[in-house]
């Protein structure tokens, strides 16, 4: 069978700030193209559709959509999983009736040990799951780890494994060996560590979502997907995609999706980055990160970058900034109001005066904070 392995859509999430609806529709448009180019089965959604456990009224509407795209008009089974960024309750509110149409959703941990039959294939679709609901399930209060939950919970689903069909696992967590970006969560909270890769072998294809490189890991049997969308600056030099998964024999083919907008880190010097020569190649309604290499501080800079880059998502200075410094005694300090340091401050670290609105908040700030020295 073929299939096509996407995850971590992280439907509502934003760029600093930056509205990512645009990019997770292009991209979504993408696989959903490549989907019916290359004829697959089934489409995999390895967890994380949201990108909170409370998505807004629109995030709902964009994925219904979507799924809805998929499932009811290109008449796709779709195979798909909660993972530690979505609530199981919310998506998983009417999957009583979604499995008419091969809409196969698991939120809750027993489903994963009833694995959706196939003709030839036999897959195992285990949600997000934290320490305690494997308790519950097993019974068992020595189970405070990923890593003995998931061998009992692998070794019951093994006990089911039907022989000459192909097996294949769906799964939201961090195997062992794998490197991440710092827009993913750490499966670490409430005790939940990466789990060991040995764990997986007797399945012939391990589907991954919750990391967002492709090339996170490398197994012969198991990948991670990748977002399909970039999310943070540690991004920006992942090539994004989806995996055809050919079972028999197993096949992998990663497909590459285009960037609506792209995410990129530029470093140089303040005049050079505002020379067209520099940028006339750029997209520039792209995100930028800036790293500034210039020794001293330049006034507005920020505004002046965008000028040129409207979307900058971080501005930082090199390490060789030197920054303001300005002869002040203890007692001078001492002598100054704390709203007084605190613009001052702003403006070193800056290169900008505090916005009305910024100066506000800071005077609400520093008499909540006196008030409670009091």
């Amino acid at each position: 069978m073929r299939f096509l392995h996407t995850a971590d859509w992280h439907i509502g999430r934003r760029l600093h700030g930056f509205d990512l609806r645009e990019e997770q529709q292009f991209a979504f448009q993408q696989i959903e193209q490549i989907a019916l180019q290359e004829k697959v089965d089934g489409i995999i959604v390895a967890g994380d559709l949201y990108d909170r456990s409370l998505p807004s009224e629109e995030s709902v509407a964009t994925l219904n959509q979507m799924l809805r795209q998929l499932n009811l008009q290109d008449k796709l089974p779709l195979y798909v999983i909660s993972g530690n960024h979505d609530s199981a309750t919310r998506l998983g509110t009417g999957q009583e009736w979604y499995t008419t149409t091969q809409f196969y959703l698991h939120t809750d941990l027993q489903q994963a040990l009833t694995p959706i039959e196939l003709t030839d294939t036999q897959i195992f679709l285990v949600p997000y799951f934290e320490p305690f609901a494997a308790r519950q399930l097993f019974k068992d209060d020595s189970l405070h780890n990923l890593q003995s939950t998931m061998h009992l919970l692998i070794t019951k689903m093994k006990q089911q494994f039907v022989p000459h069909k192909k097996h294949i696992l769906v799964a939201h967590f961090f195997v062992s060996g794998s490197t991440k970006s710092d827009s993913e969560t750490a499966l670490t909270i409430g005790g939940l560590a990466p789990i060991s890769a040995d764990l997986l072998q007797d399945f012939d294809y391990v589907a991954l979502g919750h990391l967002h490189n492709e090339a996170a890991l490398h197994l012969p049997n198991a990948r991670y997907s990748g977002s399909p969308v970039k999310f943070s600056l540690s991004e920006a030099e992942q090539q994004k995609g989806v995996w055809i998964v050919d079972t028999d024999p197993l096949q992998l083919t990663f497909k590459p999706l285009k960037m609506l907008h792209d995410v990129h880190q530029l470093i140089g010097d303040f005049e050079t980055l505002l020379s067209e020569s520099f940028y006339h190649n750029l997209n520039l309604q792209d995100f930028f990160g800036i790293t500034l290499t210039d020794k001293q501080p330049i006034p507005n800079v920020l505004a002046r970058l965008r000028e040129i880059y409207p979307n900058i998502i971080s501005l930082e200075r090199s390490q060789n900034y030197l920054m303001p410094t300005k002869q002040i005694t203890d007692a001078q300090i001492r002598q100054r109001d704390p709203l007084t340091l605190l613009t001052q401050v702003y403006q070193d670290a800056t290169d900008s005066n505090l916005t009305e609105q910024q100066r506000k908040w800071a005077i609400k700030a520093l008499k909540q904070a006196q008030n409670e020295v009091k």
